[in-house]
């Protein structure tokens, strides 16, 4: 069983109601309700565009056909 609070706890535990306020809990994400899914969107398409770059990789040998410089 919990121990009681004295009157010293008491006075600490009324201060620190505040802090459990429905408005300050959770108010980043409340602000910023779609940021969650975008980060996921953009982290799949970062992964998504590093495999597509290994599997379709250009080949290093161009074939350069000879052409004047003009300068």
């Amino acid at each position: 069983m919990a121990k009681p609070l004295g009157s010293t706890g008491e006075f600490f535990k009324r201060r620190d109601e505040w802090r459990k306020h429905p408005m300050l809990t959770n108010q980043l994400r409340h602000a910023t309700p779609g940021l969650g899914i975008a980060l996921v969107a953009f982290g799949i398409y970062l992964v998504g565009e590093q495999v597509y770059d290994r599997l379709y990789k250009p080949s290093t040998q161009h074939h350069h056909s000879p052409s004047s410089s003009s300068h």
